[in-house]
């Protein structure tokens, strides 16, 4: 079988985006460049102490900062911009978007991106990620990029995808035509299809959250839990529990394998723990067209409208009737 490369595939499918223009192949070829560079750091982190550990600084969502999340963000952040195609960027890591100026606000295209998810993580040597969102500005092209501009329904992406550096690296994305994945061969230094037209099974056996957030969240969730615990040979119960703690891992092996990820509103967190804009929108695009779902346990992730940069959602993502089944349990 012939391989096809990364940047063999992204020409030959211009002609199904959403823009057909060499702009968006060009912002993903910056993402394949800075997505190796991560690649090659993190294979060397147990050997490179100076980006092992926390920074001792904390991000806007409060969370401690790790070095390799400055670096990651930092690598993104530079292999993007040197394109002059983007205006301006979100990243968890920045208080706020950055807004590109000279020849970069002529650029059509902003980016909402997770720079390394997961990355505490690091330090244990499991999988990480990151996670990308790329969007057609509103304002004027030649003027400075706004909030606006960044502040789109998941509906208006363009392109959104991920990178999952594990036992080896993959970047998966979608541009609204189906959802395909690359793994990278770090011999050759290229990405090659491994998984065309990736599809998610409509049931699966898995379950994966954060129980030890079981007291804090809905009696209806609380019955759903107990529910995937229960022996039922009909519906392949019990289900199979398996939460890593790193969005990208989790989300990716039940985009494979079939199953349901959940991070719901908690007493601690009432509005949900993970970001709207550069987590959850993203990796619902790719479900989506996988044949999955993503919600908020009501709404489509998509629809929403965002009111913040940084806003956090409840979630609900995977296998299409999983998601319905958890929603029949929170919706009593």
């Amino acid at each position: 079988m012939q391989s096809i490369t990364l940047g063999e595939f992204i020409i030959e499918n211009q002609q199904h985006f959403k823009y057909s223009t060499g702009e968006l192949s060009s912002i993903l070829s910056s993402i394949r460049l800075a997505s190796k560079i991560v690649h090659h750091e993190i294979n060397k982190a147990g050997l490179a102490k100076h980006i092992l550990g926390a920074v001792g600084t904390e991000n806007i969502q409060g969370e401690e900062q790790q070095k390799l999340d400055l670096y990651a963000n930092d690598v993104f952040i530079k292999a993007l911009k040197n394109r002059g195609i983007i205006c301006g960027i979100a990243s968890e890591e920045d208080d706020d978007f950055i807004a590109f100026d000279g020849d970069s606000m002529k650029g059509n295209y902003i980016v909402a991106m997770d720079p390394l998810d997961g990355s505490s993580n690091i330090d244990v040597n499991v999988s990480v990620g990151t996670i990308f969102s790329i969007y057609r500005r509103i304002s004027p092209a030649g003027t400075p990029v706004t909030l606006e501009d960044f502040l789109q329904p998941g509906t208006e992406q363009v392109a959104a995808g991920y990178v999952l550096y594990g036992s080896s690296t993959m970047l998966i994305y979608t541009t609204g035509n189906g959802t395909n994945g690359f793994t990278y061969d770090s011999s050759l230094g290229v990405f090659y299809l491994s998984h065309p037209d990736m599809k998610t099974s409509k049931d699966g056996k898995i379950f994966s959250m954060n129980e030890g957030n079981y007291n804090r969240t809905s009696q209806g969730l609380r019955d759903y839990i107990d529910y995937t615990k229960e022996v039922d040979d009909f519906s392949n119960r019990p289900y199979t529990a398996r939460y890593i703690g790193s969005l990208v891992a989790d989300f990716h092996r039940n985009l494979l394998k079939g199953g349901v990820y959940v991070y719901p509103s908690t007493d601690n967190a009432p509005k949900g723990k993970l970001r709207l804009l550069y987590e959850c929108n993203p990796l619902a695009f790719v479900i989506e067209q996988a044949g999955g779902k993503a919600t908020d346990g009501k709404n489509r992730i998509m629809e929403l409208k965002p009111t913040e940069l940084h806003q956090r959602v409840p979630y609900v993502i995977g296998s299409s009737n999983m998601v319905d089944k958890v929603h029949s349990f929170m919706n009593k």
